[in-house]
């Protein structure tokens, strides 16, 4: 059995999520393989404990389970955070929405909305 166990940021105080979502997508990739290398660990332990027929260490597979939960919990927050996050798109609509406000007065301006909604209406079920 390997005696090191991941042990995850969370364990030791939670950290500040990241901020961006290339930064929030890295750790995620992070976590992902410390969970896979934590449940291969975990297998192989088993199937020494099935072949030598002695029990596992307890206090191990504790550890390695706790630091699983740790992981999957942080995961978990970190997906809740990337789907809060403005999508990328969002800027750019907003940015376009700001030149073409520049570019024209109230009256065309109006014109475009009122076009804008009559598309988004269409294709709308």
């Amino acid at each position: 059995m390997d005696s090191d166990i991941i042990r995850p940021a969370a364990a030791v105080g939670q950290p500040d999520l990241p901020a961006t979502r290339g930064a929030i997508r890295a750790r995620m990739t992070e976590i992902d393989d410390a969970i896979a290398s934590i449940r291969t660990q975990i297998a192989a332990a088993d199937l020494q404990r099935q072949s030598s027929r002695k029990p596992l260490d307890p206090r191990w597979f504790h550890r390695a389970k706790t630091a699983l939960r740790h992981l999957q919990r942080e995961r978990a927050e970190l997906s809740a955070k990337l789907s809060a996050l403005p999508k990328p798109k969002d800027g750019l609509k907003d940015c376009v929405i700001a030149v073409l406000r520049e570019r024209h007065d109230e009256t065309s301006w109006a014109r475009i909305m009122d076009e804008a909604h009559r598309r988004l209406n269409r294709e709308a079920p």
